[in-house]
This record gives structure tokens, sequence and C-alpha cells, in this order.
């Protein structure tokens, strides 16, 4: 029986899959391509996560995919809404037939012979109704090939967020959940909640958790930056409907990616001037005479980690009326009624929500194989940050730490099918980076200090010195070589050899 075959096959369902999708419909037509998902829905990250007040914590306009705008004026959305709205452009640019979910693509093995990718599968026949019941699965290994492979499943483990150990958690009388598994049947009102963690997670639960609970603490190790931004843009809520949105759309995502790339800038070039805007910022939200150094001070320079930005001020607003509070400090174990700090307090809890971070695991945790070579990605160089040093027709999305994700992923997604009709139009089936020198000095890919990605910096590809092996972390520098830059600067061209494609059933697009 012939083996299925695609030109390009696209792992990820989440917002950079569909992207993916929707810039092969747009621009590679011809193209034949499938998404496997290894969940039974649509939005990734955003259908995932279902805790509390779980929303973006980046504006809209950038979140939002550059060829299908996001046009309301709450620009710091919640899940729900982002959900729908990566579900309706999957709809509205028919990707939706191409999509295959329970499918987990767990190794991939590229063949110099034939030009293709071997893609091996674990399909999971279960109905969404019976997921409950884990003894009813029956897995199935799905095989099939590709051209090229476009791995869009982020760089987090779906299945299992990070939780550290924690002395004495099976004596804690209460419930311990984490974000990413939360329960839908949770019911915390009028319950004590202690929220361990300092990052984006931990400062969009406590105010959503502080509305119907007793009270919410967030219990700290470390603080994080936090800044207060509005939750509506105010500039879009006076011009939509006055301006034609294809002028309009465009126009209010460069400014807010002006904003942050000078917020960024700031930070790396005067780290002191913004540590004071930023203490000013949480002054300004809570009541006169305020000590902010304890719990909103950090050791690190802003953007030394991710900042973490609040709608309106929410945090502040629950940490002003009581309904929350913050305790920084290092927990020494859980007790039977909550958790014991290392200064001898004891914070009484019914519920504690472990914020802790997420698992890394690039390239969705697959097995790479090159011409019968394992690959180890902590081995390879990053080409223009989305293709790896040797292994050929392969591209991956990984987003900015300083912005919106999508727009990195906007511009990957084009400069592939640029890409791709670039070899179509030469006759070229195979594209391999190429490193000229080896023993190039490198650095991680991501340049960030937070524990998540410290945990994992050796399994991830780093990157070199210079362009087109250095990562910009600058979208406009970015958008004039991905969007207007040459596609055949460091990487190599070949044809597929006369024998190869034997016994191959083509499927349509």
């Amino acid at each position: 029986m012939a083996t299925e075959h695609v030109d390009v096959l696209i792992v990820g369902a989440g917002l950079s899959g569909i992207g993916a999708a929707c810039h092969l419909r747009q621009r590679c037509p011809d193209r034949s391509f499938a998404v496997l998902e290894a969940r039974d829905a649509i939005g990734g990250t955003w259908d995932l996560f279902r805790y509390p007040g779980v929303r973006s914590d980046s504006d809209m306009f950038t979140l939002g995919y550059s060829f299908s705008p996001w046009t309301e004026t709450k620009v710091m959305a919640d899940g729900p809404s982002i959900r729908e709205y990566v579900r309706r452009t999957a709809r509205a640019f028919g990707v939706d037939p191409h999509i295959r979910f329970h499918h987990k693509v767990v190794a991939v093995e590229w063949s110099s012979a034939s030009a293709t990718w071997t893609v091996t599968a674990e399909r999971t026949d279960q109905a969404a109704d019976q997921a409950a019941d884990p003894a009813s699965d029956s897995v199935v290994t799905v095989t099939l090939t590709c051209s090229f492979l476009y791995v869009c499943s982020g760089y987090y483990r779906y299945d299992k967020g990070y939780a550290p150990s924690f002395d004495g958690i099976d004596d804690f009388a209460g419930q311990v959940v984490h974000p990413q598994h939360w329960p839908a049947d949770l019911d915390y009102a009028g319950k004590r909640v202690a929220v361990i963690g300092s990052g984006a997670t931990a400062v969009t639960l406590v105010p959503a958790m502080a509305e119907t609970a007793a009270h919410v603490t967030m219990v700290q190790r470390s603080p994080s930056y936090v800044m207060s931004l509005p939750a509506r843009d105010p500039i879009a809520e006076k011009l939509i409907g006055r301006i034609p949105g294809r002028y309009l759309f465009p126009a209010l995502r460069w400014k807010n990616v002006l904003t942050q790339m000078f917020a960024y800038q700031l930070s790396r070039r005067a780290p002191k001037v913004m540590k004071t805007l930023l203490r000013k910022g949480v002054l300004n939200h809570m009541a006169p005479g305020y000590d902010a150094d304890p719990h909103f001070a950090p050791t690190y320079d802003p953007w030394d980690q991710r900042m973490c930005f609040v709608p309106d001020g929410d945090l502040f607003t629950a940490l002003r009326s009581g309904r929350a509070s913050v305790v920084t400090g290092t927990i020494d174990r859980f007790t039977v009624r909550g958790l014991r700090m290392t200064t001898g307090e004891e914070l009484e809890a019914d519920v504690v929500v472990t914020a802790t971070g997420l698992n890394l695991l690039p390239v969705g945790g697959m097995a790479l194989t090159v011409d019968g070579e394992p690959v180890n990605l902590g081995d390879t160089v990053a080409y223009k940050g989305m293709m790896l040093s040797g292994v050929p027709n392969f591209a991956m999305t990984i987003g900015y730490t300083n912005a919106s994700w999508t727009l990195k992923a906007d511009l990957v997604a084009g400069y592939v099918c640029r890409l791709l009709n670039h070899m179509a139009a030469r006759d070229y089936q195979v594209v391999t980076p190429v490193l000229a020198d080896p023993e190039v000095d490198t650095v991680p890919l991501i340049d960030l200090t937070s524990g998540y990605v410290l945990r994992s910096i050796d399994a991830l590809p780093k990157q070199g010195p210079a362009a087109p092996w250095r990562l910009h972390q600058n979208y406009p520098k970015d958008v004039l070589m991905l969007r207007r830059g040459p596609v055949d600067d460091d990487v190599r061209f070949d044809r597929r050899p006369t024998h190869a494609k034997q016994g191959v059933d083509h499927q349509p697009a």
C-alpha cells in the first residue's frame, strides 16, 4: 500500500499552525498540506489553558494575524475570545478540513535518497466525550511522508506543567492544582487560596480568583516586574468605524510594535530609568505610603525575564481592596492547613495553585533524524531563527520573547512561502542551511534568565554571532530580513534524485 504524501506537513493547530496553514492557502495554493494536532481542538495554548481570568499578556493588534486583524477595542483579550478568533480564522481561510486531530508526532526521519520526511505519529482513536477514561484509548501508529516539515508546536510541554517538589505536600488537607490542568469543577468561592508564583499566570489568577474567594495570597520566592496597561485601546476606540480597516488595523499594529520596541530598548539601554518608571507605576496604583520594594522590585534588570502586564491594574486593585495580598519569601513546606514559610509564618489555605511555570519541549518532543543520524537540537544553530543548520526542508516557529508571538510567526510563515515558491520556480526540491564555520561562537537561542528557559537551555538550538544565524528580537529588522531579504544566503539548494518518489500516493490540496 502506498504511503500518503503531502507537500507540506504542519505540526500543531494552535495560533502558529493555523497562521502557517492560512499563509500556505493564500500564497502557495498549488501545494498540498496537512496539519497534525495532538489534541482534539484548534487553539493550542488558548484551548488548553482554562484557568480563571486566562487572557493575553500582549495586545491583540500584534498577537492577532496580519492577514486577519483583530477588530475589537479590547486588546488584552480573554482566552475564550482568542480561541474563537483562531477558530474563526481557520474557518474563513478553509483550513479546517486539512486538520487531523489526535495525531501526536513522535518521530521524523529525513532521507536524502528520496528527498522526503517520513513522519510517524500516534493517533488516538477516542471520541472527545470519552476523554475522561484513558483506558478506552486506542493508539494507532500512522506513517506519512512530506517534502517540507513545518513545526508549529511551540516550545513547551502540553501534557505536563512544571511543579517543583515541595516537602509535606501529601500532608496538605486541601486541594493542589496546576493552572495547566485546571479542574472544570473546582469551586473556590468563599475559600482561602494561595497562588505560588510571580509570573504572568500568577498575576492573572490572583485578581480573577479574588472576585469570589475569601482571600487570595500570591506567594512568590522573588518579585517580577508588573506593569499596568489599558485593557482597551483608546485610540482604537476613537477610530474604529471612522477609518477603513485596511488602513487602520495595520497602523494600530505598527503603533503597538513601536511602543513595545521603545520600552524594550529603554529597558536594555537605561535599566535604571525603566526601573524607576515601573516602580512609579506600582505606587500610582497603591495606597499612599505603600512599600513596593519587598514585592515589586526584582533584583534583575527589566526584560532579563518577561514582563508581567495587568489590564487596568486589576492586580493592584485586588491588593488595594484587601481581597488579595502578596507574601515574598521561601516556602519551607506544606502543612495540613497550608504553607509554612522559612520565616515560620504559616499561610492557611483551602486551595493551593502551583503557578510555577512550564516544561520546555522543543519541536514537540519528536525524535529528529537526518539520513540515519539522530539530530541533537542543542548541537544545531538556528538559521534566521526558524531553520536548523544541516537539517533539510525543515522550519519551526519560535516567537519573540519581548513582543507578541504572532509577529514572528507571521514573518516565518511568509518566509516559508517565499522559500517554497523560490524553489518551485527553479526546480529545487531541497534546501539546507549550511553553517560555514561549525566552530563559530554560539549563545543560547532564547536570551531570558527565566527558570523555565534555564532548566532546558541545553536542549534548545543555539544562535551565532551575526545574521542570518543571529536572532534579532527586533520586528522591523526581521521584516527586512524575512520579507525583503534574500532566501538563498547561507543555504544549499539541491534537486531530488531522479529515482526518488516511487510508490507514493500524493494527496491533493
